[in-house]
């Protein structure tokens, strides 16, 4: 019988591409200012939520399998649940919680747009989130605060829309072709006797992040090419 995938790890998946694009809300400290330059910076690229949207259009997974992208309004209505969501989320150890306080929020100043494809025979899900920022600091910093937290949260419970969540999270050493990137691995059980595994990816390039979720029962890091591919795609418009 195949495995199906829960409504809760599909919430959980969306939770981590959200906490990969998220953003700083000033809950870790303040990276040190640069001396000033006397050259005159290079204005971000910007991008309009069509663009990131058609950007997506055009991404295939390993099986050639095209994105659906999701429409912005759902996307917008899945932010406000997970937001709803993570209020009342209950993090053990609780300084984990910066899981929820640093990654539910989405700068209003950003544009954003995501896609998803599915494998039945597989039973995975991959979500693939792109948010393009006027201040490309704010990505990094916030992505900084990612690689910190998976590091100071190795192991922890979340009990998160009616589920209790224990999760045991895994660096991995991968890279995109992005300035920056971070990835790791969280397994997961779930209270009702479920496994759940989670490979998240992030690259950042310039103004431009690109997360990608790969979610499912057996999911290890030997997907990290699959997703840095998706990555590379989107980061290569930067």
């Amino acid at each position: 019988m195949q495995r199906r995938i829960t409504p809760a790890a599909i919430l959980l998946t969306a939770f981590l591409a959200i906490s990969g694009c998220g953003t700083n809300t000033g809950t870790e400290p303040a990276a040190s200012t640069p001396p000033p330059s006397s050259a005159t910076p290079t204005p971000a690229k910007t991008y309009t939520d069509a663009d990131l949207s058609s950007l997506l259009a055009t991404l295939k997974d390993s099986q050639g399998r095209p994105l659906t992208v999701i429409p912005a309004a759902q996307i917008d209505q899945g932010i406000i649940k997970a937001k709803e969501v993570l209020k009342s989320a209950v993090f053990t150890p609780p300084a984990c919680n910066v899981f929820a306080d640093s990654n539910s929020q989405i700068p209003e100043d950003s544009t954003y747009a995501a896609g998803t494809t599915v494998s039945a025979a597989e039973s995975t899900a991959i979500v693939v989130t792109v948010i393009a920022l006027k201040d490309a600091k704010e990505l990094t910093d916030h992505l900084e605060a990612s690689r910190k937290a998976s590091a100071e949260c190795r192991n922890f419970t979340v009990e998160l829309a009616g589920q209790k969540i224990t999760t045991e999270v895994q660096p991995v050493d991968t890279k995109t072709k992005g300035d920056q990137s971070f990835a790791a691995l969280a397994k997961q059980s779930l209270s009702t006797g479920e496994k759940q595994t989670a490979l998240t990816m992030t690259g950042i390039k310039g103004s431009l992040a690109a997360t990608a979720v790969k979610a499912g029962p057996a999911v290890t890091p030997n997907a990290a090419p699959e997703l840095a591919q998706l990555i590379d795609t989107i980061l290569a418009h930067g």
